[in-house]
């Protein structure tokens, strides 16, 4: 991509980018675009101690010993370039004070959506806008996934047809379980709120315990399910979720479909905005990586993005007090007064119903139910108590409704 947009990178910046030395595993491996000879080193020191290098780009992944180098690059003098979302999550802090000691840019576009220059709208576009609120499909892989699942794949024909497609690794674990999500999730609300934000502090659920009857009733009452990151600013306190969400097919997101990524910013001065586009995927992330090296030649001194996105310590709001809508599965022997008992229980605590599809099917039932918006704390403890009923035959599920 260097090598093919130079022309216009020079014509926009006054500098003519090339690759001068790539620090790798493996010297001999085969590789689709063969680099001039000198170029290729094990030795990171080549990296680190080149005058002639201007900017480096971190696209190593992990946090050991990708974080080390970074330090010791920025240390050195050299701006860095990142597409390592574990590393900007989990050590952005001491990363960006090293960088402003050091008088250099550290960037990170392509830690999060890959194509979708959503760190930079945050960032410089809407620093003034208030934003209070991100809803973000962060993760290609779940959202296909999902997607199979409502044209009647199953869970494992779904993820290995990802596996097969490259959307997934062999271990699918990161992707299928949330903690992909969860760190693109604390980057943007860091960025947003001027609060650091770690993937430790995310609340966290994955897909694995979505089954087809879930994506039916969704289909039933008119969404679909989708893996949401939810990001709330609100009194000063500071919401960050990942989870199984159900979507109402009128909102934007139900509409983000395959390998895709969205995320819908909310502020005071803008009401909504929608960024969608893919999310995943060498040439994607690759497109990011450039944009951030272009933007650090092209600015003077250490850039506007150099100072640290924190600038305040807001506290975390209680799960109990994090309001929503909510969709909640119910299995239950099919009795006479087990639909009118839960309800009387949910009622006990304030919630109250605002759909319900119920299913009967050999001696037993389930029930899906849409809940008006109510605190999580009161949903949680009727359910709670509506789990311990001797009708109910399993864990009830519950996922946010986003309309």
């Amino acid at each position: 991509m260097l090598a093919e947009s130079g022309e216009e990178i020079e014509r926009a910046t006054g500098h003519r980018l090339r690759v001068v030395r790539a620090l790798v595993r493996d010297l001999d491996k085969e590789r689709s675009f063969a680099p001039p000879d000198g170029v290729l080193t094990t030795d990171f020191a080549d990296v680190r101690d080149d005058p002639s290098v201007d900017v480096v780009a971190e696209v190593m992944g992990g946090v050991t010993p990708a974080g080390g180098y970074v330090r010791e690059l920025l240390r050195a003098g050299k701006p860095v370039v990142s597409a390592n979302k574990q590393l900007v999550a989990r050590e952005g802090a001491e990363l960006f004070a090293t960088a402003s000691e050091a008088g250099v840019q550290l960037r990170f576009e392509a830690s999060v959506c890959a194509a979708i220059p959503v760190v930079k709208v945050l960032r410089e576009s809407l620093i003034a806008t208030n934003v209070h609120r991100i809803l973000g499909i962060v993760n290609g892989t779940t959202n296909f996934i999902l997607s199979r699942m409502e044209r009647g794949a199953t869970y494992a024909h779904a993820l290995a047809e990802a596996q097969e497609l490259g959307y997934a690794e062999a271990d699918p674990t990161d992707d299928v379980e949330g903690v992909d999500a969860a760190a693109k999730m604390a980057i943007l609300a860091t960025v947003a709120f001027g609060s650091r934000v770690t993937p430790d502090e995310v609340e966290t659920r994955g897909i694995t315990e979505l089954t087809p009857a879930h994506i039916a009733a969704a289909a039933e009452l008119g969404m679909v399910v989708r893996l949401v990151g939810i990001a709330t600013l609100e009194r000063e306190e500071v919401d960050v979720r990942v989870q199984p969400a159900f979507v109402e097919r009128s909102h934007p997101l139900a509409a983000v479909d395959g390998a895709f990524n969205a995320v819908m910013l909310q502020g005071d001065a803008i009401r909504e905005i929608t960024l969608e586009g893919p999310g995943a995927g060498g040439i994607e992330t690759a497109s990011a990586v450039v944009a951030d090296l272009v933007s650090v030649v092209g600015t003077a001194g250490t850039g506007f993005l150099q100072n640290d996105a924190c600038w305040r310590e807001l506290r975390r709001l209680d799960t109990d007090a994090w309001r929503s809508s909510f969709y909640v599965h119910l299995d239950v022997a099919d009795r006479p007064g087990v639909l009118a008992h839960a309800a009387s229980r949910l009622a006990a605590h304030e919630v109250s119903v605002a759909q319900l599809v119920q299913r009967l099917e050999d001696g037993r039932a389930s029930l899906d139910l849409v809940l008006h918006e109510a605190p999580f704390g009161r949903v949680r403890g009727a359910l709670a108590e509506i789990a311990a009923f001797p009708e109910v035959l399993d864990r009830p599920f519950v996922a946010p409704v986003i309309a």
